[in-house]
């Protein structure tokens, strides 16, 4: 028999716009930066709103072709709710790619893997069966957006 395959059904789709990256150090763990979080869109039937600014998004580059992703940042409801937003997770691409993403540059999204796991918090009634579930997500990175689908996991 076994256990049934998971399904998923779609949150949002989170257009997060970002700064500058910050390229601090090499350090035993990889090469660490900070990407400011500067704005952005939450769309869907689920959770719509705006992305608040001043936040960031830690990442470790491994090795040149895996990057550790941690993002905490803010939604505000299109109904003035706040929901806290944590993502955590990989993206991959060949060197080359990896390379061109930290420079800036755009890199076809097929060629890139880019995932996450989210937790996602709020005390907004409405929402609170957000912070018995966990969702799973699915990215792309652009020189000044990263664009997100966000998905429950069922």
């Amino acid at each position: 028999m076994g256990v049934a395959p998971l399904s998923t059904t779609h949150v949002t789709h989170l257009s997060v716009d970002v700064g500058d990256p910050i390229d601090l150090a090499d350090t035993p763990d990889g090469a660490r930066r900070l990407v400011p979080i500067v704005g952005g869109r939450a769309t869907g039937a689920v959770l719509s709103g705006l992305v608040v600014p001043g936040a960031v998004d830690t990442q470790i580059r491994r090795t040149e072709t895996h990057t550790d992703i941690d993002a905490a940042y803010a939604i505000l409801t299109t109904d003035g709710e706040r929901v806290y937003v944590r993502n955590r997770g990989i993206r991959v691409a060949s060197a080359e790619d990896t390379a061109s993403l930290a420079e800036g540059r755009t890199v076809d999204a097929a060629r890139v893997y880019f995932r996450g796991f989210v937790r996602l918090e709020t005390s907004v009634p409405r929402l609170a069966w957000m912070n018995d579930r966990l969702f799973v997500a699915r990215g792309e990175r652009y020189p000044t957006t990263v664009e997100i689908d966000v998905f429950t996991v069922d």
